[in-house]
């Protein structure tokens, strides 16, 4: 068994905790060998609040799916969201020492290294720092500066910040199942690589992942995100005011979600009526499915608002700014009853709802392509990525190594260096990694 084509997503979230073990078939497509799903218990608004409990749960999610692949897990790639997340837009530049050599790699990478000394609140660091678009000498909007010439070279960031307690916290737990971390993605970055296509990314398009306990958004313009956020609130929230306003327990309140909840009051007759057992010998309770939909359309009218308030934020309303692709819905949350249409008339945007089912191999299991799966899939498909791009290195060192032996037999010429380029995120792995073993 080749195991280094195969890969894990780990999706630590607040309700549930999957792990998914895939790889590529010979089409290209990504095919699941194994899932296994747990119930999340430690992890509060997206944020490990119980390390014992969040290790039993990443454990039995992680045997799961062992079984059902038949295979042992070593290394995984786990996905960060939670409340702490939040992104800012920086503009930095630098001035080359010599503006008749061209543009290269290194030179984007001191631009970026500057940006990562920006200073943070106590306890924050940068997790990525996307470049939108970059300036050479004043000359605007390039794509991709490298190979041109200019001595002044500026760019504007999209910066995200989170708390390092947070990340260091979900590292803890991954090591202590006895688990290798392979890299460390931003949750909603994962779903959009899972259920976006190129053309939505390139037209304009908003992400809204509702997890249980956040809400992430994702904003692609010209194929680049522009804006990324994590709201505190999630599909629990609403369960929460079910169960407070029908005077049930939670698990019922879940049940009666999922099963009648609706989105959209004036969808329910006044006369629709649910009976649900009492506890422990006590009467049944009654509760029309009127009252039902209102208490949920409450509180997903506030969510929906809040995204849209972000969504405003990146600059929808402009005209070089608009999103023609509209909304894309996925996660558990999107599963809700007659969510689109309210999304919908809420925005005025178009709205769909988003399988991760573009990736998969035909003949998936239908749950696998549930928006529920979304993040796993997205995080699998980033742990090939990030195999790939080791494997390109690996293929690059060994041919450096190979020119510089035959380049000593010609010491008067100097091997061509190619400069090794990691993504922030794979150093920022490689932080983690080397703190929890400094803290043993």
């Amino acid at each position: 068994m080749e195991s280094n084509k195969i890969s894990v997503g780990l999706d630590i979230g607040t309700t549930k905790i999957v792990a998914m073990i895939g790889r590529k078939n010979e089409y290209d497509k990504l095919e699941i060998l194994g899932i296994g799903k747990s119930k999340s218990l430690g992890v509060h608004r997206g944020v490990v609040n119980n390390i014992t409990q969040t290790i039993q749960s990443i454990q039995q999610a992680v045997q799961e799916a062992e079984a059902e692949a038949g295979q042992k897990i070593d290394e995984v790639t786990v996905g960060i969201a939670g409340q702490h997340i939040r992104s800012l837009q920086h503009s930095d530049y630098i001035t080359r020492a010599n503006s008749e050599m061209v543009i290269d790699d290194e030179d984007i990478d001191r631009l970026i290294n500057q940006v990562h000394k920006l200073v943070m609140l106590p306890g924050e660091e940068i997790i990525h720092v996307l470049p939108q678009e970059y300036k050479v000498d004043g000359q605007a909007e390039i794509k991709e500066p490298k190979g041109m010439y200019g001595g002044r070279l500026e760019a504007n960031f999209h910066v995200v910040v989170g708390q390092v307690s947070s990340i260091r916290n979900i590292g803890r737990c991954v090591k202590s199942s006895g688990l290798e971390l392979e890299g460390i993605t931003l949750e909603p970055l994962a779903s959009a690589n899972a259920v976006l296509s190129q053309e939505e990314k390139e037209a304009g398009v908003a992400l809204i992942d509702i997890g249980g306990g956040t809400t992430d958004l994702a904003v692609f313009k010209d194929g680049i995100i522009r804006h990324t956020a994590v709201i505190p609130f999630g599909g629990n929230v609403i369960t929460e005011d079910i169960k407070e306003g029908c005077s049930i327990i939670e698990k019922q309140a879940e049940l009666l979600k999922i099963k009648f909840g609706s989105a959209w009051p004036g969808e329910n007759k006044d006369n629709e009526i649910v009976s649900i057992p009492g506890l422990r010998g006590r009467d049944p309770k009654e509760i029309t499915l009127k009252n039902l939909s209102k208490i949920i359309h409450a509180r997903v009218v506030e969510i929906i608002e809040q995204v849209y308030v972000e969504i405003k934020n990146y600059g929808h309303e402009e005209q070089k700014k608009k999103l023609i692709a509209g909304i894309v819905l996925t996660g558990g949350g999107s599963q809700l009853k007659h969510l689109k249409q309210l999304v919908e008339y809420i925005t005025g945007m178009d709205t769909r709802i988003g399988y991760p089912n573009e990736h998969l191999a035909g003949g998936s299991d239908e749950d696998i392509t549930s928006p529920l799966f979304a993040t796993a899939v997205g995080l699998v498909m980033d742990g090939l990525k990030r195999q790939e791009r080791k494997r390109v290195e690996e293929r690059a060192a060994m041919a450096e190594q190979m020119e510089s032996s035959e380049a000593e037999a010609m010491p008067e010429e100097e091997p061509v260096q190619k400069p090794e380029r990691k993504s922030f995120l794979d150093k920022l792995t490689e932080r983690v990694k080397d703190f929890l073993d400094n803290a043993e």
